[in-house]
């Protein structure tokens, strides 16, 4: 779907088509052009409208690409992620979404699930300030509301490892690491996104680029501390989550020698058991004890019942149960 909107005469509006004259740099006319989930057709705008160079057209038509800016002749192409929350399966992806930030005018394209971008749909034509300063402007503006939302998504990813770290010790079930394994997987991916995201308003920061302004170029230095926090947070989260992960195994360990050492005293118990079974159980001519043959019986029961109980207060005194 395309959207369009410009801004001329201090009024934004929303049209249906594009004038070419309004992409003249002289025109007094900003340009915002959204593509969500655009088809084949749709995309052509990018290569026969705007006449951007071929690669950028080739990186915008691809599903993923990790964030990276790149400087072309009368633009710049940036390419940043999102988070896009998934409320069925309570967790994150990140989407990317490709800028095309020129004199006058800003194309953006992504897969539709940009809340930031439809937040701004929404208030684009009932407040004129949201086109008012630019195209940079404008992409600063809808990158500081992305960013923005990763904060409460790594907060809930923060609640999810405190529940993953009683579930290790309550009950350390089977599910238990595959939930490990799938958050330490996303984390990774996160990680991987956010640090070139980082060193993309790093490089808007140090206006590595002419067409980033000073006052620009502070609003993009506090996005670069922000996303420097998200970043430590990450690297944090993998950390905690390899710890979880060892404190797990440890744990099912820890139960296993356990329930080996119960085994290992019940086997030691009966070897002697055994034996005295097994040598008063044949069928030879031994020593009697006191009393008739019926009690014989009874006096093999006594001595193992001593066995055991002079065994277990051994095992006792040296602390091994």
């Amino acid at each position: 779907m395309v959207t369009i909107y410009i801004n001329r005469n201090g009024q934004t509006e929303q049209v249906k088509s594009i004038d070419r004259v309004w992409l003249n740099p002289a025109a007094s006319t900003f340009v915002w052009v959204d593509l969500a989930a655009p088809s084949m057709p749709e995309l052509l705008i990018l290569s026969d409208t705007f006449a951007f160079h071929p690669l950028s057209v080739e990186d915008a038509r691809a599903e993923l690409h990790y964030p990276k800016i790149e400087a072309y002749d009368g633009y710049l192409y940036a390419i940043l992620h999102g988070i896009a929350f998934q409320s069925e399966e309570s967790t994150f992806s990140t989407h990317d979404i490709d800028f095309f930030i020129g004199p006058n005018y800003l194309v953006t394209v992504h897969n539709g699930d940009s809340r930031s971008i439809a937040d701004l749909h929404e208030n684009a034509v009932r407040n004129p300030k949201v086109m008012a300063e630019g195209p940079v402007a404008l992409f600063h503006r809808i990158v500081d509301m992305m960013v923005d939302r990763y904060g409460p998504e790594m907060q809930k990813l923060e609640d999810r490892l405190n529940q993953l770290e009683s579930a290790v010790f309550d009950n350390p079930t089977p599910e238990v690491v595959r939930q490990i394994l799938n958050e330490k997987r996303r984390v990774g991916g996160l990680h991987r996104i956010i640090t070139p995201q980082r060193d993309v308003m790093a490089r808007l920061a140090r206006r590595d680029f002419v067409d980033i302004s000073t006052d620009m170029s502070f609003r993009f230095r506090d996005m670069f501390d922000h996303l420097q926090r998200l970043n430590d947070d990450a690297t944090m989260f993998q950390d905690r989550i390899t710890g979880i992960l060892d404190a797990y195994l440890t744990n099912v360990s820890n139960k296993l020698n356990e329930v080996m050492k119960v085994l290992t005293v019940v086997s030691t118990i009966f070897m002697p058991l055994t034996l005295v079974a097994g040598v008063w159980g044949m069928n030879v001519h031994l020593p009697q004890f006191p009393g008739t043959d019926g009690e014989q019986f009874w006096w093999v029961l006594l001595i193992c019942i001593v066995i055991i109980v002079s065994m277990l207060s051994f095992f006792r005194s040296r602390r091994w149960i």
